[in-house]
Order: C-alpha cells, then structure tokens, then sequence
C-alpha cells in the first residue's frame, strides 16, 4: 500500500506492450524529452468562469507554489486559445470604437455640411454604448463572443435614429424657425417612429433570456437594455443638445 518508486516504476515501464504504451502512455509521458502532459477539463458554462483570472492564477501557482521556470512549462488548449481570442477582441474592441466614432463624424459632416450638428450627433451613439458597458462591467460579468458585439449594434441603430432625427429637425426648422416648436413637431413625428421601432427591437432581443445558454442570455438581455437606452439617447439627450448649441442658427 506504498506508492511506487523510481525503481518500480522503470521496471513497471518496461514491462508494458509496445501497444499499451503507443494508445496510454505516450499522449501524456515522453521518456526520451523528459517530458509530462498534464490535462485537466474547465466547466466551460460556469457563470463565474473568469478565464484571464484563472489562466493567470495557474501561471503564478506554477511558478511560486511549485517553483517551475517559465521556460519548464507551457499551458496550451481550447481555453488558451479561446482566452487570447478574447483578449484580442477586447484590445480590438477599444481602438475600433475610436475609429467608428471618427468614420461616423466624418459620416455626419458630409450629410448636414455642419461641424456642431456632427458633433451632436456623434454623442448620444457612444452615450448608450459606453453606459451598458459600464453596467456589464460593474456586475462583473464577462465579455465573451456575444456580449462583445454589444457596443457595435447599440451604435449602429443608434446612429440610425439619429440620422432620421437630424434630418427630420432640419426639414421641420427650416419651415418653422423655431427650436421649441421644431421639437415638439419632431417628437410628434419621427419620435414616434423611433420609440415604436426601438420597443419592437427591444421585444425582439427579449426573447434570447428564454435560452439555456448563457451568453445568449446575456446577449439579449444587455442588447435589449442598450436599444432602450440608444432611444432615450436619441429623444432627450440629442434635442437638448440641438435646443443647447442650437446647430440651425437663430430662430426667429
């Protein structure tokens, strides 16, 4: 009942088929390199699975707890790979929002000829992407594959209705010359229109929390969330903003 030694196990060793030892020992044990792979099975589906954290912390045991050189061990697999994937996207994430937020002021500049309106228009798409990032980050929850593409499709109908906002204040305000009365005939109009289509898409994405996969849940959840918060973007903070700076000129 004694675990077995150097000797025993050499002896053990040599002692077993070629076979056995071709289909058992050799995926995991290189004699002649020195050589041990060792496997273990991450839960993939946890709610609490931090991968850069766990990755990090095995790094850190292998290295102090054990006492291994870097150069004496290597972590590779799925989750590795999935991991730096992840990685990649986040630092992608960062500089493709500073490049979206650039092409759609350039965007806006060329529709309206109007550098204070592309300033404002620019505003409430980021206002609602940046907010639900922020929430998803003060509840510690992850960015995987799904919950990443959130701030992409937040902007990307967000600019939407801005763009039918814009364009419908200008018509309106050069009939009316009036910002105040503008606002309520736009609101009356197009506002209308964007609170119907945003409620319908945000049903529409509602439907994902019925799902038995997490992030699919998340994706729903937060992607609707970011549809309504892109339409209260678009129907206060952009108005106020154009009552504010007041992009049309004088009104008379």
């Amino acid at each position: 009942n004694k675990p077995l030694g150097t000797l025993e196990m050499g002896v053990l060793y040599s002692k077993i088929p070629e076979s056995i030892k071709t289909e058992i020992i050799d995926p995991y044990l290189s004699i002649e390199n020195n050589e041990a792979r060792i496997s273990l099975r991450i839960i993939d589906s946890q709610e609490n699975l931090r991968r850069n954290d766990l990755i990090n912390k095995i790094n850190f045991d292998l290295k102090n707890k054990i006492g291994l050189e870097e150069s004496e061990f290597k972590l590779a697999g799925v989750l590795i790979l999935f991991n730096n994937l992840l990685q990649s996207l986040f630092t992608s994430q960062i500089l493709t929002l500073g490049l979206v937020m650039i092409g759609i002021f350039s965007m806006f500049v060329i529709l309206f000829r109007n550098i204070k309106l592309s300033l404002i228009g620019v505003v409430p798409n980021f206002i609602a992407a940046f907010f639900i990032l922020g929430i998803i980050g003060l509840l510690g929850i992850p960015l995987d594959m799904m919950t990443i593409t959130i701030a992409a499709i937040t902007i990307g109908i967000a600019v939407d209705n801005s763009i039918h906002y814009i364009y419908r204040f200008k018509e309106e305000f050069s009939n009316i010359k009036n910002y105040n009365e503008t606002l309520k005939k736009c609101h009356s109009t197009v506002g209308v229109a964007i609170l119907n289509t945003s409620i319908t898409i945000v049903f529409g994405f509602s439907i994902l929390v019925f799902s038995k996969f997490i992030p699919t849940i998340y994706f729903g959840m937060f992607t609707g969330l970011a549809m309504l918060l892109a339409m209260i973007s678009v129907l206060t903070l952009l108005p106020a903003l154009i009552l504010i700076i007041k992009p049309f000129g004088k009104q008379s």
